[in-house]
């Protein structure tokens, strides 16, 4: 095997829940341009039909399915119609995420619940429907989405922090539980990538230009700046690691003085 066939997805098949915007979508179109069929889902059925159709141009086979990480019984399907396709899954992201600025002692709980909700107990849905299929098979990779923010302090989004801190401990809680199945899970924590969930946040704002401030690259991320880190995931490259959140943020998270 070369270096290069480390990081080949051929005959590998992969699901992305909330693959079809924002980074979730970079991954899977990078899954996809790596040789493996993928399968992109969320709650938007025109969306699921685009990005299925942006996989296809590229070669690979995927299915158009609609879900929704609140509704068990939709992911339950979704891995069930993965199966019955392909007879396998080899690759889970859980990508789909919710967030929203708000001061913390006013969060209302009904929001609060929703955040963490769609956040925290829909990656731990995703993990248990087709986890259990990667155990009986004895091979898998998991990959959360985490983020920067827990790790930090970021002003005013307690439930999205907190929610995302809760995956990182739920990634390598579940790693060391499956360690011996030849299932890994990891997570990303994206830094700052402007997307479809982030953009009202960051551009052009008081949080965006402090944000830039403190990163020693001063720029934001390029969607396919996580396609790189998901793929190494993803492949028998990573076939040692697991449990480990691996932050793609531009060094904000370690810098100190800029200049």
């Amino acid at each position: 095997m070369t270096g290069l066939d480390f990081f080949d997805l051929s005959g590998r098949v992969a699901v992305v829940i909330g693959g079809t915007t924002g980074l979730g979508r970079e991954i899977a179109l990078g899954y996809a341009a790596a040789g493996a069929d993928v399968v992109v889902s969320s709650r938007r059925g025109a969306q699921v039909e685009a990005v299925a159709a942006e996989i296809e141009a590229l070669g690979r086979r995927t299915l158009r399915l609609a879900s929704d990480v609140m509704d068990r019984d939709s992911l339950q399907r979704l891995h069930d119609a993965v199966l019955a396709a392909f007879g396998k899954v080899d690759i889970l992201v859980n990508a789909a995420g919710l967030t929203k600025k708000m001061p913390t002692l006013e969060a209302d709980e009904a929001e609060w619940s929703k955040i963490v909700e769609t956040n925290l107990t829909g990656t731990l849905r995703g993990c248990q429907i087709f986890g259990r299929s990667m155990v009986a098979a004895r091979y898998g990779r998991i990959i959360n989405l985490s983020s920067m923010t827990a790790f930090r302090g970021f002003y005013q989004v307690a439930p999205y922090a907190s929610s995302k801190a809760a995956v990182s401990a739920l990634t390598r809680t579940l790693a060391i539980e499956l360690a011996e199945t030849g299932v890994n899970v990891n997570a990303l924590a994206p830094g700052l990538f402007p997307t479809d969930m982030s953009l009202p946040l960051i551009e052009g704002t008081p949080r965006g230009n402090e944000m830039l401030m403190r990163s020693p690259m001063h720029r934001f991320g390029k969607g396919r700046e996580i396609v790189g880190p998901a793929i190494f995931l993803a492949s028998q490259a990573a076939a040692f690691v697991t449990g480990q959140v691996i932050v793609v943020d531009g060094g904000y998270l370690v810098s100190g003085v800029n200049c």
